[in-house]
């Protein structure tokens, strides 16, 4: 009974949100448990079709390359927090469990990530000065951005940068596969 309730469930979220039935087929193909879980996650964010496609893709893969359900990868902790993620918005949690759902896929780009990014915060910049990295670490191209409103802060932060020009040229080089 609870599986007849799952599915149509599932098809009614699937109706609204017009997936495409590729989609909405594996869903259905999953078991009951994985099935439920991800209905309620979808639910909880509240998820857009694009981003459902995503998830039910990254899922998929981390399910066949851990051999693990698609209930207990939602059981995580990251996820659970991503999911929960108070007082986030909508769009913001839904953000933040892709994004966590990735970090689960791609472990060592996500290590990547979180080095590159203590080595930033270590350089301890003033405000003013931004730094981004490539999204996905996808390209080699370190972007910084200065914020100033008068000439002064903006000499002050050009020599902030200047004094930390080796470290910023080490996270450039890392970026493009070198050290």
């Amino acid at each position: 009974m609870a599986d007849l309730n799952t599915g149509a469930a599932i098809r009614a979220w699937a109706g609204q949100r017009r997936l495409p039935d590729v989609h909405l087929a594996r869903w259905l193909e999953m078991s009951e448990r994985d099935r439920a879980a991800l209905l309620a996650t979808a639910r909880a964010l509240r998820l857009s079709t694009g981003a459902m496609v995503t998830a039910l893709t990254t899922l998929e893969e981390i399910c066949v390359r851990e051999s693990c359900s698609i209930e207990s990868v939602l059981a995580r902790g990251e996820i659970t927090r991503a999911v929960r993620g108070q007082p986030a918005s909508g769009p913001a949690r839904a953000g933040a469990f892709l994004a966590a759902l990735k970090s689960i896929r791609y472990p060592r780009l996500a290590e990547a990530a979180r080095r590159l990014d203590a080595e930033l915060a270590a350089l301890d910049l003033p405000r003013g000065i931004s730094i981004f990295l490539p999204k996905d670490l996808a390209s080699a191209e370190l972007r910084i951005e200065l914020q100033a409103s008068d000439g002064a802060i903006l000499r002050r932060l050009i020599e902030a940068l200047s004094m930390r020009t080796d470290q910023l040229a080490q996270v450039a080089d890392r970026l493009s596969g070198g050290k």
